[in-house]
Parts: C-alpha cells; structure tokens; sequence
C-alpha cells in the first residue's frame, strides 16, 4: 500500500506534526481509512518499546538459561511461588501474578513438577481448584538463580536509564498492563 507523509498544524499548539498514512488513492479503497496513523513521534516510541518488548525477554531467557538452567518465565513463576505464605498460591492467582494464561501455566509447572522444582495438588471442595507449591529443591534454586537475574535486570535496563524514568516506567507498564488485562478480560464478540 502506497504510503505518504500528510503535514498538519495542531490548532492547539500551533505546532507542525507529520504523520504516516496510506496515500489518498489507496485510502478511498481501504476499509481502514479512518485508522488513527502514528505521529513520527508516536511511531519512534513505538519501534523504541517494540525492541524491548521483543528483546528484553530474549535476553533475560537466554541468561537466566546459561546460568540457573531455567527459562525466564520458570524463574518468575519459582520467584511468585517463593513470596507466598508456604510458597504455595492457586494456578489461577499464579496465572494472573505471571501474566500468563492458565493453559500455558499449567503447561510450565507440569515441566517445573517433573524437575521436582513444585508440586500441584487440589485444593479440597467444589470446583477445580489447583495450588502449586514450591519444592524445597525449587526454593533453593530460585535463592541461588536470583543474585543473576537481577544483575541482568539492572545491566539490560534499570542502569540504563535515569532515576527519574523509574516512575515512569512503572506508570507506563501499569497502564499497558491494565489495557491488556482489560482486552483480555471483555467478553468475546463473534
């Protein structure tokens, strides 16, 4: 699709924006038209957190891999776990405090059960309620991994960025997560 770059002024500010969008020929055919295009600031920012969305999470895996043999997301769940009352917290709760589905969840503990890292077990009464419980084993290995990971989260980001970015960075993820969650939580439309 032919792209072109359209120059406004913000009557608010009085301050020239440009912004990318499919060309005035390919827009009268395209059915997303009224798209709301990126400003070139809006675009820098963007393709800035898509760099460390996609290689922040690399880059810890393969860390945390080489040095405690465990992927990224085993460690947060052991980490999770090692903050409860009796290391123990139900998949469901587990699942939200890890931002992961319950299928990929259950999918990862029954890898971190077979290392005898957690043991699962139900919990008594209705439903299907499921506890995970951190093994003295995965206690012992989260307390020796942690030291690594949070090395490596000051080296890829904490030290690279100003003290002051700290709030905003907590307020930016705070937001982000609270949309997703949101997305993720309306009722599917078909």
């Amino acid at each position: 699709m032919a792209r072109t770059t359209k120059r406004e002024t913000d009557p608010g500010t009085g301050v020239e924006t440009s912004a990318t969008r499919p060309s005035e020929a390919a827009e009268s055919a395209d059915p997303a038209a009224d798209t709301r295009w990126l400003s070139r600031d809006e675009l820098a920012a963007w393709l800035a957190n898509s760099a460390i969305m996609i290689s922040l999470p690399a880059a810890l895996d393969a860390r945390m891999q080489r040095e405690a043999a465990l992927t990224f997301f085993e460690y947060m769940v052991l980490s999770v776990l090692s903050e409860q009352p009796e290391r123990t917290l139900r998949m469901s709760d587990l699942a939200t405090r890890t931002s992961a589905s319950l299928s990929r969840l259950s999918h990862v503990v029954g890898r971190l059960e077979r290392r005898q890292l957690v043991e699962r077990s139900r919990v008594p009464g209705s439903g299907r309620r499921t506890v995970a419980t951190l093994t003295q084993t995965g206690y012992q290995l989260v307390v020796a991994a942690a030291p690594g990971h949070v090395a490596a989260v000051r080296e890829y980001l904490i030290d690279e960025i100003e003290p002051h970015d700290l709030s905003a960075l907590r307020r930016i993820g705070t937001a982000v997560n609270a949309a997703i969650n949101r997305e993720t939580r309306s009722p599917q439309q078909g």
